[in-house]
């Protein structure tokens, strides 16, 4: 057991002479950390972009939320009477009437055709 250990320190294992498939298990172990780092990072790279394109959202729909409620209140009758006051228009006091159209088209086209 102490040979073992003491020729592991010592890393006669390398230097045998059949340290070649050593050597080649040691650089598939080094690339595969590669390859993990590699992905671990992208991983992290993808998590905050989501995170970031997760906050545009919610900033981008209360953006919309407080423009609708703008838009709700400018479209309202009072705030347009409001604003055409100094241009002299005022909202009209009789309701509006209801007109009724009866359908003679048929015979004045009748009419023209003869």
């Amino acid at each position: 057991m102490k040979g073992g250990v003491y020729s592991l320190l010592k890393a006669k294992f390398l230097i045998d002479d059949d340290a070649l498939k050593n050597w080649k298990f040691i650089v598939f172990l080094i690339l595969l950390a590669m390859i993990m780092i590699g992905n671990s990072h992208r991983y992290e790279q993808k998590n905050y972009r989501i995170t970031e394109l997760t906050n545009e959202v919610k900033e981008l729909r209360s953006e919309f939320v407080d423009r609708r409620s703008e838009l709700m209140e400018l479209k309202m009758e009072s705030t347009i009477s409001k604003q055409m006051e100094p241009h002299g228009i005022l909202p009209s006091s009789v309701p509006p009437k209801k007109i009724k159209v009866k359908e003679e088209e048929s015979s004045i086209l009748k009419k023209i055709w003869q």
